[in-house]
């Protein structure tokens, strides 16, 4: 018997991975919330559900969103991020993007995050600081409204008793990076993103939070979009073929920004603050693609120049001279900088495992 053709062994190869992925991650049901949960998130394009999109009027085409949503929804992905799938864990709806207008529900909390933030500069859109800033706001016109009768607005026990997420940094990094700095100066920059990451955490705690989730940065020098600008990594890329210096500044980051909280820590003696490490986490990805049924662990899915990134600057995602995959499933990278639905689903299944996070605690600690 000949074997089916090549588009049925693909589809059905897309259907068990997909299926093995959902095996991975906990049940909402399982969440032990006794209390709505209500999640307010600070970062970048990893967990940004519409931020740029409405903000900026930016228009983030198809194929994003093919996979879940079958539209685009100003999510860089074609499904589902990271922060979607914390959400489902609780049993709680996707959360809103701030700046969204129009369909929005506040009622478990808001998204900040915006494509390209980062810490530095401070006052500009949408730095960190501006999202704090946005945050208050947002904070002060709820409280009015929910004094006077809405049913829709968050109350002050709702903020007090809230997960406030951070998620930023990468693009600080990347941004050095791209301007030609050093591996020195690049890292001479991080006390800076760290400091800026500290006046968040502070300004939020003055503000009545006590749950902090903050995420370190992922493997830079991993993505297809780095290997495929820098012209000098010849000689810099380790055995999986990421760039060395890139991650090792990565690193470095994460290290700095462990050491703040385990600071924080002491400092803010009330409030619970959970480090997450991603890192690991997405570096194993790469190490172990085919553990997980990945193919082409440093290839885009949705790009332009084939092998072995499929990454044009000219030509990214969703712009004219771009062509998608057939089976996402089978790919980490989504884009050339952020990650696929599959491979989201995987990075969230293993923070909810617990063994990524310091203190190791239930991501739905807040809302017992």
């Amino acid at each position: 018997m000949s074997p089916p053709p090549l588009h049925l062994r693909l589809t059905f190869s897309s259907l068990l991975v997909r299926w093995l992925l959902a095996l991975t991650l906990p049940l909402s049901v399982l969440s032990q919330c006794t209390t709505t949960p209500v999640i307010f998130n600070f970062g970048d394009s990893n967990s940004d559900t519409g931020g740029l999109a409405a903000g900026l009027g930016f228009q983030i085409k198809h194929p994003n969103g093919r996979s879940f949503f079958h539209r685009s929804t100003g999510r860089l992905s074609d499904g589902r991020l990271v922060i979607d799938f914390l959400c489902q864990s609780l049993n709680s709806s996707f959360l809103s993007a701030y700046l969204e207008s129009l369909g929005s529900n506040f009622k478990n909390g808001a998204n900040f995050a915006v494509v390209g933030s980062s810490t530095l500069p401070k006052y500009v859109p949408f730095a960190l600081n501006v999202q704090v800033m946005q945050f208050l706001h947002f904070k002060g016109r709820s409280l009015e409204l929910f004094a006077a009768g809405s049913k829709s607005a968050i109350s002050e026990e709702g903020f007090r008793s809230a997960l406030y997420m951070i998620d930023i940094g990468q693009n600080d990094i990347a941004d050095s990076f791209s301007k030609n700095l050093s591996y020195v100066q690049v890292t001479k920059r991080i006390p800076l993103v760290i400091a800026e990451i500290r006046d968040a955490v502070q300004d939020l705690y003055d503000q009545g939070a006590r749950n902090f989730w903050i995420h370190n940065t992922g493997p830079l020098g991993c993505l297809p979009q780095k290997l495929t600008l820098d012209q000098n990594k010849a000689g810099d890329l380790d055995s999986f073929g990421c760039i060395s210096s890139y991650n090792a500044a990565a690193k470095m980051f994460n290290a700095a920004l462990q050491q703040f909280i385990q600071g924080m820590k002491s400092a803010l003696k009330d409030a619970t603050i959970v480090y997450v490490d991603v890192y690991s986490i997405k570096y194993d990805l790469i190490a172990n693609a085919s553990k997980y049924g990945f193919s082409s662990p440093l290839m885009a899915c949705c790009g332009s120049g084939g092998p072995p990134y499929n990454y044009n600057i000219k030509m990214t995602c969703g712009n004219p001279g771009s062509q998608a995959c057939n089976d996402g499933a089978r790919f980490i990278n989504w884009d050339g900088i952020h990650c696929t639905e599959a491979a989201n689903n995987i990075v969230a299944s293993k923070i909810l495992s617990g063994d990524y996070s310091t203190p190791r605690i239930s991501f739905d600690f807040f809302c017992r």
